[in-house]
């Protein structure tokens, strides 16, 4: 398994993390409001310097409101277009 932040599947994950941000209306101050964290680890997870567990990423999907096994399907999706 490729371990680098910057691989494919990471690049979707992160993608799709800033949309689903931005489609909620959210800037990364509203998130981390949201979420308990500051600022920075929502940018740290957009721009690859952090990974995220399933528990952080649940976490997210709830504070936006995005179902987490839909996200799993947008993502398993988008990363077939890219392959």
């Amino acid at each position: 398994m490729d371990k680098k932040l910057r691989g494919l599947e990471h690049r979707v994950f992160r993608r799709l993390m800033r949309e689903l941000r931005t489609k909620a209306g959210l800037r990364q101050e509203d998130l981390a409001e949201l979420i308990g964290e500051p600022q920075s680890f929502v940018s740290k997870y957009e721009s690859g310097e952090r990974r995220l567990d399933v528990l952080e990423l649940r976490h997210i999907c709830n504070a936006i409101r995005y179902p987490l096994p839909r996200f799993a399907k947008v993502f398993e999706r988008e990363l077939k277009k890219k392959k």
